[in-house]
């Protein structure tokens, strides 16, 4: 395995000193945002499509300082109610989609989206039960009427061009568990992959190990990113909080640099999962700690992972 960074978190340096900042970490790989929530600060994708020559520099620039991009990230809500959002959306994943394939960048990672509760809404509706009734009628029309016509489209048009689509599986989102990512890639097809983000899935008390093994050869990517949880505040109101997270002393789940939710004993048996499972990518660093800085952040997340992860392919089982 290899371990990269989503530059996101240097989206106030230039392109060039981006690349600098990430190489000297030493790392392999960048995961880097084409538009959508994560804005497209270090890769301009309308000139990038245009131009041979400057998909050429580009990719020079990169590989000159050893790096490799690991994926090109289009978060957005290609479910929107809002006809005009949803549009917008669509078009990031469809050009970044596009933008991989001629870059020879294998998944575009992404978010589900979520969509209204009926025709009509103009904001989006996570629903987690199943009651009052009207619920599962609204889950019916998101799943049947909206999200896999949709993916259907997108997926076809990914495979077309030899991407993978690797999914985040995020609360508030459509597919936010093991169940609804498999259920989507079951009604659409193979090329709905899944990016592993461990950290949403510690504040839901889900086991990740066994997650991985649920999902199996669906990861195409995955992203380095912990969670501390406040199990005292979650023994008495539960893990959903909706509370700002600037509110960490009051919060039942943050988001945390690697080593700072979970020890490495956690994070060796994740990349032991992996590799069980025959996943030898990326693990890309996703810096979301509002206690630590972004410098301090990454270093500390790749002292924990480059002593968990396998760097070299496993030896022959000479002793058998």
């Amino acid at each position: 395995m290899r371990l990269g960074i989503f530059t996101v978190l240097f989206q106030q340096l230039s392109f060039e000193a981006m690349l600098d900042r990430v190489a000297a970490y030493g790392v392999q790989a960048i995961e880097l945002g084409v538009g959508g929530y994560p804005g497209n600060h270090h890769c301009q994708v309308g000139h990038l499509l245009e131009s041979a020559d400057a998909r050429a520099r580009y990719l020079d620039a990169i590989h000159a300082r050893g790096l490799s991009i690991s994926a090109l990230c289009g978060s957005c809500n290609p479910l929107h109610p809002d006809p005009t959002q949803a549009a917008e959306a669509q078009a990031i994943l469809r050009r970044a989609i596009q933008l991989a394939a001629l870059l020879g960048v294998p998944v575009v990672t992404t978010l589900s989206g979520i969509p209204g509760g009926a025709p009509g809404d103009r904001t989006p509706n996570w629903i987690t039960c199943p009651w009052p009734p009207e619920y599962l009628t609204m889950l019916d029309y998101q799943w049947e009427g909206v999200a896999i016509p949709l993916w259907q489209e997108l997926a076809r048009y990914a495979a077309d061009q030899g991407v993978c689509i690797g999914i985040e599986m995020h609360p508030g989102m459509l597919v936010y568990n093991v169940e609804t990512l498999l259920r989507l890639r079951e009604s659409v097809g193979p090329a709905i992959c899944c990016n592993f983000d461990p950290s949403h899935l510690f504040w839901n008390n889900v086991d990740p190990v066994a997650a991985i093994h649920a999902l199996g050869e669906a990861i195409v990517h995955v992203h380095g990113k912990d969670c501390m949880v406040n199990h005292a505040h979650v023994s008495i109101h539960g893990c959903n909080d909706g509370k700002p997270y600037t509110r960490v002393a009051h919060r039942a789940w943050t988001f945390r640099t690697i080593g700072y939710g979970h020890d490495s004993k956690t994070w060796k048996d994740i990349a032991t999962a992996l590799r069980i499972e025959g996943y030898d990518g990326v693990i890309s660093i996703e810096h979301e700690d509002i206690l630590l800085s972004p410098e301090e952040g990454l270093a500390k997340a790749l002292a924990v992972l480059k002593e968990a992860i396998p760097s070299e392919q496993p030896g022959s089982a000479y002793w058998i």
